[in-house]
């Protein structure tokens, strides 16, 4: 589980491919240190497990299934992505409830300047809009941030200049993929008051 509040900004150093895996190797000084084997790590708001240690270096395996719901599969050298270590009991919730499952990738259409930090578009994965409110939360590239507006499949959010500095955000531009996760709360809430609906036939 994660807050979605980027602990650092990691970097790519090497993408090796094999037709079933991705091996994944980033430079990451400041949370390396305190990972060992087996540990999660969420890389651009997607959970994956550390299969190697050599600090500041840790290296991931990313199977299909993850290749094809995440924009993981694009990344190559040099590239910087969002890192967050998992929740502790003791940490305080500044942000909200993120598994690290990605939903899909979205499609950034706009980043404009706002206020010293920036507004950005994002076409979001089909089927995911009903899933989020105004003003309720969702998880772009692993930040967690309140949504400003929703218009059809397009939500759009506010980045203070913190949060812009902070993130993968100031690289973005229109057109790239955001892997996008969806308030968890909401999903379930689907889930179990659909069964009161038709299509249960409890209505």
């Amino acid at each position: 589980m994660f807050t979605g509040l980027i602990q650092e900004m990691g970097r790519v150093l090497r993408v090796q491919r094999t037709p079933d895996l991705l091996t994944l190797t980033l430079e990451a000084p400041k949370t390396a240190p305190a990972l060992k084997v087996g540990d999660s790590l969420a890389v651009n708001g997607c959970c994956l497990t550390v299969v190697e240690v050599a600090t500041p270096r840790l290296v991931f395996q990313l199977v299909p299934e993850t290749l094809q719901r995440t924009a993981l599969g694009g990344l190559k050298e040099g590239d910087r992505v969002n890192l967050e270590p998992p929740l502790t009991a003791s940490a305080a919730l500044g942000g909200h409830f993120v598994q690290g499952h990605v939903d899909g990738v979205g499609t950034l259409t706009k980043l404009e300047p706002f206020e010293g930090g920036a507004r950005l578009g994002i076409r979001l994965p089909k089927g995911f809009a009903r899933y989020v409110v105004e003003k309720g939360s969702i998880a772009l590239d692993g930040v967690s941030l309140t949504v400003a507006a929703v218009k059809g499949d397009e939500v759009e959010v506010a980045l203070i200049p913190h949060t812009l500095k902070e993130t993968v955000f100031q690289f973005r531009k229109a057109g790239d993929g955001v892997q996008v996760e969806v308030d968890l709360l909401a999903k379930y809430v689907e889930r179990l008051t659909g069964a009161y609906g038709p299509a249960g036939g409890k209505a």
